[in-house]
Protein backbone atom coordinates (compact mmCIF):
# COMPACT_ATOMS: atom_id res chain seq x y z
CA UNK A 1 0.00 0.00 0.00
CA UNK A 2 1.26 3.36 -0.95
CA UNK A 3 1.94 6.36 1.72
CA UNK A 4 -1.24 9.10 1.76
CA UNK A 5 -0.38 12.03 -0.16
CA UNK A 6 -0.77 15.13 2.76
CA UNK A 7 -1.58 17.47 0.08
CA UNK A 8 -5.12 15.44 -0.98
CA UNK A 9 -5.70 14.06 2.43
CA UNK A 10 -6.13 18.13 3.96
CA UNK A 11 -8.16 18.56 0.99
CA UNK A 12 -10.44 15.76 1.95
CA UNK A 13 -10.33 17.06 5.59
CA UNK A 14 -11.81 20.53 4.07
CA UNK A 15 -13.95 19.17 2.24
CA UNK A 16 -15.80 16.84 4.84
CA UNK A 17 -16.08 19.69 7.28
CA UNK A 18 -18.65 20.49 5.43
CA UNK A 19 -20.72 17.81 6.91
CA UNK A 20 -21.88 19.76 10.11
CA UNK A 21 -22.97 22.69 10.71
CA UNK A 22 -25.00 24.99 8.38
CA UNK A 23 -23.17 23.92 5.79
CA UNK A 24 -20.91 27.21 4.89
CA UNK A 25 -17.13 27.68 6.56
CA UNK A 26 -14.81 30.85 5.91
CA UNK A 27 -10.88 30.01 5.74
CA UNK A 28 -10.68 31.20 9.43
CA UNK A 29 -12.79 28.49 10.35
CA UNK A 30 -10.82 25.81 8.78
CA UNK A 31 -7.53 26.82 10.34
CA UNK A 32 -9.23 26.83 13.47
CA UNK A 33 -10.87 23.36 13.25
CA UNK A 34 -7.78 21.62 11.48
CA UNK A 35 -5.51 23.44 13.05
CA UNK A 36 -3.56 24.13 9.57
CA UNK A 37 -1.00 27.28 8.46
CA UNK A 38 -3.50 29.77 7.30
CA UNK A 39 -1.21 29.78 3.98
CA UNK A 40 -1.89 26.23 3.51
CA UNK A 41 -5.80 26.86 4.02
CA UNK A 42 -5.85 29.25 1.24
CA UNK A 43 -3.66 27.40 -1.21
CA UNK A 44 -6.08 24.45 0.05
CA UNK A 45 -9.18 26.46 -0.72
CA UNK A 46 -8.30 28.33 -3.94
CA UNK A 47 -7.74 24.89 -5.65
CA UNK A 48 -10.77 23.23 -4.41
CA UNK A 49 -12.91 26.28 -5.63
CA UNK A 50 -11.30 26.68 -8.87
CA UNK A 51 -12.31 22.75 -9.36
CA UNK A 52 -16.00 23.66 -8.24
CA UNK A 53 -15.66 21.24 -5.15
CA UNK A 54 -17.01 24.77 -3.12
CA UNK A 55 -17.94 28.30 -3.99
CA UNK A 56 -18.53 31.17 -2.73
CA UNK A 57 -21.81 30.86 -0.32
CA UNK A 58 -24.26 33.72 -1.54
CA UNK A 59 -24.26 36.81 0.64
CA UNK A 60 -21.98 35.82 2.98
CA UNK A 61 -18.47 37.66 2.43
CA UNK A 62 -15.87 35.33 2.98
CA UNK A 63 -17.51 31.77 3.62
CA UNK A 64 -17.81 28.87 1.16
CA UNK A 65 -20.05 25.82 0.49
CA UNK A 66 -19.86 23.07 -1.62
CA UNK A 67 -20.13 23.48 -4.84
CA UNK A 68 -21.67 21.29 -7.98
CA UNK A 69 -18.63 18.71 -8.11
CA UNK A 70 -19.36 16.86 -5.10
CA UNK A 71 -22.99 16.02 -5.83
CA UNK A 72 -21.95 15.14 -9.44
CA UNK A 73 -20.08 12.76 -7.71
CA UNK A 74 -22.51 11.72 -5.24
CA UNK A 75 -24.85 11.23 -8.02
CA UNK A 76 -22.49 9.00 -9.71
CA UNK A 77 -21.81 7.02 -7.06
CA UNK A 78 -25.99 6.64 -6.58
CA UNK A 79 -26.37 5.36 -9.84
CA UNK A 80 -23.87 2.47 -9.36
CA UNK A 81 -25.24 1.18 -5.68
CA UNK A 82 -26.61 -1.95 -5.67
CA UNK A 83 -28.30 -3.17 -2.44
CA UNK A 84 -28.13 -6.85 -2.95
CA UNK A 85 -24.57 -6.12 -3.46
CA UNK A 86 -23.74 -3.89 -0.58
CA UNK A 87 -25.77 -5.61 1.18
CA UNK A 88 -23.99 -8.72 0.92
CA UNK A 89 -20.68 -7.37 1.52
CA UNK A 90 -22.15 -5.70 5.01
CA UNK A 91 -23.56 -8.68 6.00
CA UNK A 92 -20.61 -10.63 5.21
CA UNK A 93 -18.52 -8.81 7.91
CA UNK A 94 -21.54 -9.10 10.29
CA UNK A 95 -21.68 -13.09 10.07
CA UNK A 96 -17.83 -13.10 10.49
CA UNK A 97 -18.14 -10.73 13.84
CA UNK A 98 -20.86 -13.32 15.18
CA UNK A 99 -20.14 -16.40 13.15
CA UNK A 100 -24.09 -16.43 12.94
CA UNK A 101 -26.36 -16.46 10.06
CA UNK A 102 -27.52 -12.76 8.98
CA UNK A 103 -29.65 -11.50 5.94
CA UNK A 104 -31.00 -8.47 4.25
CA UNK A 105 -34.79 -8.19 3.31
CA UNK A 106 -36.59 -6.04 1.21
CA UNK A 107 -40.68 -5.81 2.12
CA UNK A 108 -42.87 -6.65 -0.99
CA UNK A 109 -46.66 -6.17 0.04
CA UNK A 110 -46.82 -8.14 3.30
CA UNK A 111 -43.97 -10.17 2.96
CA UNK A 112 -40.37 -10.08 3.05
CA UNK A 113 -37.73 -10.66 0.43
CA UNK A 114 -34.31 -11.96 1.28
CA UNK A 115 -32.01 -10.15 -1.18
CA UNK A 116 -28.34 -11.20 0.51
CA UNK A 117 -27.77 -14.38 2.95
CA UNK A 118 -24.52 -15.37 4.47
CA UNK A 119 -24.34 -18.31 6.53
CA UNK A 120 -22.89 -19.11 9.96
CA UNK A 121 -20.10 -21.32 9.83
CA UNK A 122 -20.90 -23.57 12.46
CA UNK A 123 -22.71 -27.29 12.48
CA UNK A 124 -26.16 -26.16 13.95
CA UNK A 125 -27.30 -22.78 11.84
CA UNK A 126 -30.39 -21.90 10.14
CA UNK A 127 -31.53 -22.82 7.04
CA UNK A 128 -32.33 -20.45 4.46
CA UNK A 129 -31.79 -18.87 0.94
CA UNK A 130 -31.30 -15.48 -0.56
CA UNK A 131 -34.64 -15.25 -2.70
CA UNK A 132 -36.91 -16.56 0.12
CA UNK A 133 -40.21 -14.94 0.73
CA UNK A 134 -41.68 -15.18 4.11
CA UNK A 135 -44.96 -13.58 5.69
CA UNK A 136 -43.16 -10.03 7.34
CA UNK A 137 -44.93 -10.20 10.39
CA UNK A 138 -43.65 -13.50 11.64
CA UNK A 139 -40.04 -12.40 10.77
CA UNK A 140 -37.26 -9.63 12.67
CA UNK A 141 -36.61 -8.06 9.75
CA UNK A 142 -40.54 -7.94 8.40
CA UNK A 143 -41.48 -6.27 11.95
CA UNK A 144 -38.70 -3.99 11.67
CA UNK A 145 -40.03 -2.92 8.37
CA UNK A 146 -43.77 -3.47 8.59
CA UNK A 147 -42.70 -0.40 11.72
CA UNK A 148 -41.13 1.61 9.60
CA UNK A 149 -43.93 2.26 7.70
CA UNK A 150 -46.57 5.89 7.56
CA UNK A 151 -50.08 4.55 9.46
CA UNK A 152 -52.05 4.63 6.38
CA UNK A 153 -49.70 2.48 4.29
CA UNK A 154 -49.48 0.06 7.17
CA UNK A 155 -53.26 -0.11 7.17
CA UNK A 156 -53.29 -1.09 3.74
CA UNK A 157 -51.26 -3.96 4.26
CA UNK A 158 -52.27 -5.80 6.69
CA UNK A 159 -55.69 -4.58 7.44
CA UNK A 160 -57.26 -4.77 10.88
CA UNK A 161 -59.44 -7.57 10.01
CA UNK A 162 -56.94 -9.69 8.16
CA UNK A 163 -56.11 -13.00 8.53
CA UNK A 164 -52.37 -13.42 10.05
CA UNK A 165 -51.01 -16.58 9.11
CA UNK A 166 -49.01 -18.47 11.65
CA UNK A 167 -45.54 -20.23 10.82
CA UNK A 168 -45.27 -21.58 14.79
CA UNK A 169 -47.12 -21.37 17.73
CA UNK A 170 -45.00 -18.19 18.58
CA UNK A 171 -46.09 -16.06 15.69
CA UNK A 172 -48.27 -13.11 15.48
CA UNK A 173 -51.82 -14.02 14.55
CA UNK A 174 -53.65 -10.66 15.55
CA UNK A 175 -53.28 -7.68 13.59
CA UNK A 176 -54.04 -5.67 17.22
CA UNK A 177 -51.57 -7.56 18.47
CA UNK A 178 -49.12 -6.94 16.04
CA UNK A 179 -49.59 -3.48 15.95
CA UNK A 180 -48.41 -3.37 19.78
CA UNK A 181 -45.65 -5.00 18.73
CA UNK A 182 -44.84 -2.76 15.85
CA UNK A 183 -45.39 0.86 18.39
CA UNK A 184 -42.60 -1.31 20.85
CA UNK A 185 -40.54 -1.56 17.87
CA UNK A 186 -40.76 1.77 16.04
CA UNK A 187 -39.72 3.68 19.88
CA UNK A 188 -36.50 0.92 20.11
CA UNK A 189 -35.45 1.14 16.52
CA UNK A 190 -34.93 -2.43 16.97
CA UNK A 191 -37.06 -5.52 16.12
CA UNK A 192 -36.17 -9.46 18.14
CA UNK A 193 -38.28 -12.06 16.81
CA UNK A 194 -38.68 -14.98 19.00
CA UNK A 195 -39.39 -18.57 17.31
CA UNK A 196 -42.23 -16.81 15.14
CA UNK A 197 -40.89 -17.90 11.94
CA UNK A 198 -38.97 -21.18 13.15
CA UNK A 199 -39.36 -22.94 16.44
CA UNK A 200 -36.01 -23.52 16.80
CA UNK A 201 -34.58 -19.93 15.70
CA UNK A 202 -34.59 -16.30 17.41
CA UNK A 203 -33.63 -13.26 15.47
CA UNK A 204 -32.56 -9.71 16.33
CA UNK A 205 -33.35 -6.95 13.22
CA UNK A 206 -32.39 -3.22 12.40
CA UNK A 207 -33.25 -0.66 9.90
CA UNK A 208 -31.37 0.35 6.66
CA UNK A 209 -32.24 4.02 5.76
CA UNK A 210 -31.40 5.08 1.98
CA UNK A 211 -29.88 8.57 1.46
CA UNK A 212 -33.28 10.66 2.46
CA UNK A 213 -33.49 9.17 5.17
CA UNK A 214 -36.15 6.39 4.29
CA UNK A 215 -35.91 2.80 5.55
CA UNK A 216 -35.44 0.98 2.35
CA UNK A 217 -34.20 -2.62 4.56
CA UNK A 218 -33.45 -4.87 7.33
CA UNK A 219 -30.63 -6.36 8.44
CA UNK A 220 -31.32 -9.17 11.03
CA UNK A 221 -28.82 -11.66 13.05
CA UNK A 222 -30.54 -15.43 13.07
CA UNK A 223 -29.60 -17.51 16.33
CA UNK A 224 -30.58 -21.19 17.14
CA UNK A 225 -31.92 -21.68 20.41
CA UNK A 226 -29.03 -23.35 21.67
CA UNK A 227 -26.91 -20.47 21.60
CA UNK A 228 -29.55 -17.72 22.59
CA UNK A 229 -29.72 -15.99 25.77
CA UNK A 230 -30.69 -12.59 26.61
CA UNK A 231 -27.06 -11.57 27.35
CA UNK A 232 -26.43 -12.55 24.46
CA UNK A 233 -29.77 -10.65 22.61
CA UNK A 234 -28.52 -7.56 23.93
CA UNK A 235 -24.62 -7.67 21.79
CA UNK A 236 -26.54 -8.79 18.73
CA UNK A 237 -28.68 -5.52 18.80
CA UNK A 238 -25.58 -3.71 18.81
CA UNK A 239 -23.74 -5.47 16.53
CA UNK A 240 -26.80 -5.80 14.04
CA UNK A 241 -27.47 -2.00 14.46
CA UNK A 242 -24.15 -1.28 13.60
CA UNK A 243 -24.02 -3.24 9.97
CA UNK A 244 -27.46 -1.62 9.19
CA UNK A 245 -25.50 1.57 9.84
CA UNK A 246 -22.92 0.54 8.08
CA UNK A 247 -24.87 -0.44 5.24
CA UNK A 248 -27.45 2.50 5.48
CA UNK A 249 -23.92 4.81 4.87
CA UNK A 250 -22.83 2.95 2.00
CA UNK A 251 -26.64 3.81 0.49
CA UNK A 252 -25.62 7.52 1.42
CA UNK A 253 -27.63 8.06 4.90
CA UNK A 254 -25.78 10.32 7.26
CA UNK A 255 -26.76 9.60 10.76
CA UNK A 256 -27.14 12.66 12.86
CA UNK A 257 -24.20 13.33 15.34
Amino acid sequence: MGRLVPAVTRALDILELFLDGDGTLSAPDIVRRLGLPRTTVHELVTTLAARRYIVPASGQPGRYRLGVRPYQLGSRYAEQLDLAAEGGQVARSVAETCDETVHVAILEDADVIYIAKVDSTQAVRMVSAAGRRLPAHCTSVGKMLLASLPEEELAARVPDGAELAAMTPDSITDPAALREALAAIRQRGLAVENRESNPDVSCVAAPVRDRTGRVVAALSISVPMIRWSEERRAGLERLAAQGAAELSERLGHRSPR
